[in-house]
């Protein structure tokens, strides 16, 4: 039953999130907010809605180990497999903004989760985030959003930037999407948790490990099926600067706000995922400054890389590789 009870837990969050999207979009609408901004903060969150509630409902109920191997599987999940798969179906081509903006961002917020993790070790024994450090990274959240709007609405001043269609429902009919949407996305959070922690036990998994796969992957696939979807209607160049943008969202506002609530404790393995995940941002990094496209050669070495990096991990978890 428990594996029924996760996927029943990933359909709930999904679902809920998309809920909460289209009611609070559509009040923002209701509200004469430009359509851009609404994608730029209710959307782009919405899909980060997920890792937060899986994060938080983890934090609370003292799985720490998977509130953070979950983001953090999900960034390594969304860089190399998303992006991968869309470059295996059509190049994506590198925007400017990606490369001077989003990127660079994407990698100082993982550089200053690795900080804080190693700071909460030295401080307490254990790596650790506590309540300050949350707050610092919302606050970093917020200045990029800030900028992220400022640039964007500079951009479609200046004509190069299509304005987003958003579905304007009525009142009440919005503000029952966003109750029915809170309600999934609370229920989905602690269904996954709750059940993933028991698969976990019953394989002598780590909740580090199923964090890192099972709940990472589960709580990615919106950001997999968007730019699949994407990729078929020759849009594939969204992908990229999807997959960063919900990496920046995943470290600054998800854990942000788990551990500014609770503070989350976790085992070293953490701190080595997380250095991993900067050498692999580093490494993509490298090949987009060199490359003008991501095609299917560079997808089908980004997806090569997540494959042994799963390997890594699993043989981690039973003791066959430190």
């Amino acid at each position: 039953m428990m594996y029924l009870w996760l996927i029943v837990g990933f359909i709930c969050l999904i679902k809920g999130a998309d809920f909460f999207v289209d009611g609070s979009s559509s009040i923002a609408k209701i509200l004469k907010v430009p359509s851009i901004i609404i994608g730029l903060t209710i959307v782009a969150m919405g899909t980060s809605a997920p890792e937060t509630a899986v994060s938080i409902s983890a934090a609370f109920k003292g799985a720490n180990e998977i509130a953070v191997s979950n983001v953090v599987g999900s960034n390594f999940f969304n860089l190399l497999v998303v992006v991968g798969v869309c470059a295996l179906m059509q190049p994506v081509h590198i925007t400017k903004d990606l490369i001077k903006r989003d990127f660079p961002v994407s990698i100082l917020a993982t550089v200053l989760l690795l900080a804080f993790l190693l700071i909460g070790k030295l401080v307490s024994g254990d790596p650790c985030l506590s309540n300050w450090c949350g707050i610092v990274m919302l606050i970093f959240f917020a200045a990029y959003l800030i900028a992220l709007i400022r640039s964007t609405l500079a951009a479609r001043t200046a004509g190069s930037e299509d304005e987003e269609e958003i579905k304007q429902r009525s009142l009440p009919v919005s503000i029952l999407l966003i109750l029915i949407g809170l309600a999934g996305v609370i229920i989905g959070g602690d269904l996954v948790v709750d059940n993933a922690t028991l698969i976990a036990q019953a394989f002598g998994m780590s909740n580090t490990l199923i964090g890192l796969t099972i709940v990472a992957i589960g709580t990615s696939l919106p950001e997999l099926v968007t730019s699949i979807v994407a990729a078929k209607k020759n849009e594939a160049d969204l992908a990229l600067g999807n997959v960063v943008g919900s990496n920046i969202f995943n470290i600054l506002l998800v854990l942000g706000i788990s551990s500014s609530v609770h503070r989350i404790t976790v085992g070293f393995d953490s701190v080595i995922d997380v250095s991993l995940l900067i050498i692999v941002n580093l490494i993509v990094l490298a090949i987009i400054l060199k490359k003008s496209t991501v095609g299917k050669g560079i997808g089908a070495f980004m997806i090569a890389m997540y494959v042994v990096y799963t390997a890594y991990i699993i043989a981690r978890n039973y003791g066959l590789i430190f």
